[in-house]
């Protein structure tokens, strides 16, 4: 009976263990191992040691898609941040009627399947007559982050939660003191939110960097490679030019990239003190 009792756990945990095993930690190793590795998905795996990360510093497609992804992860969260805010302090209001239509309004964006959401903007654009948005080299990337403000639901829920939880007293001795409305959120809202803020912004870091879908349905990476974002150079070299081993190193190398930012955020976005 005691070692029935004893493998109970083990047998509960077993499908989660089966699942990451499989399809997380395997996966992981085995695209580090392929990173060293010249490898089409057909053939044997062939050894070539820093090979592919090397090839890195002579490949110009690398460095356009760095480019892109950057420029995009720069607007998508400074704006993306922006909005999100305002939206939430629009929706704090108390005297807001129906807040929660809008709540429910805003947010779902977010829950429509990329895919469709990206055809969806297609027709938009054809609709409107400026399909050139997407065929103009200068105005794809613009165009992809005004459409992923779209999708600003989350965030935006996050930081109004984070409004609700500031103290109304906070609010009540600044209108005693006959402070203004830019001076209660520059010196209450704002400072209260800082976890909030760097939460989102590392989210944020994260998806940006994987960016893929709407940019490979929508524009497949051109007009001359104005919208090469990263993951979607990871995904052609793997799936289209079947360069596994460099795509893997690239993967990689997306990963460091993901980490650093990451660190930046927490290193100079305002900590709250103790």
């Amino acid at each position: 009976m005691k070692n029935e009792a004893s493998l109970s756990p083990l047998f509960f945990i077993f499908p989660w263990a089966f699942g990451f095993l499989c399809f997380f930690l395997g996966p992981l190793l085995a695209s580090f191992f392929l990173s060293f590795t010249n490898y089409d998905g057909l053939n044997p795996a062939e050894l070539i040691g820093l090979d592919n990360y090397l090839r890195l510093f002579s490949d110009e497609s690398f460095y356009v898609s760095l480019k892109v992804t950057l420029c995009f992860a720069f607007m998508n969260l400074s704006l993306g941040t922006l909005v999100a805010i305002v939206l939430a302090l629009l929706l704090n209001q108390e005297d807001i009627k129906a807040s929660s239509f809008f709540r429910t309004l805003f947010y779902i964006p977010t829950i429509i399947p990329i895919v469709a959401s990206s055809v969806t903007w297609i027709w938009i654009f054809k609709k409107i007559h400026v399909p050139s948005f997407l065929t103009d080299e200068h105005l794809a990337l613009p165009a992809l982050v005004m459409i992923s403000l779209w999708s600003l639901g989350n965030p935006m829920l996050i930081y109004l939660a984070g409004m609700k939880n500031i103290p109304s007293y906070l609010y009540e001795s600044a209108d005693i003191d006959a402070a203004s409305e830019w001076q209660k959120f520059w010196h209450i809202t704002l400072p209260a939110l800082r976890q909030v803020i760097i939460f989102n912004v590392v989210i944020g870091i994260i998806q940006v960097f994987q960016y893929f879908v709407p940019a490979y349905v929508m524009t497949s990476g051109g007009p001359k490679n104005a919208t090469l974002f990263y993951s979607l150079y990871i995904y052609q070299k793997a799936f289209e030019d079947f360069e596994m081993g460099y795509a893997s190193a690239l993967a990689w190398v997306l990963f460091l990239i993901i980490i650093f930012f990451t660190y930046l955020a927490f290193r100079f976005l305002p900590q709250e003190r103790v």
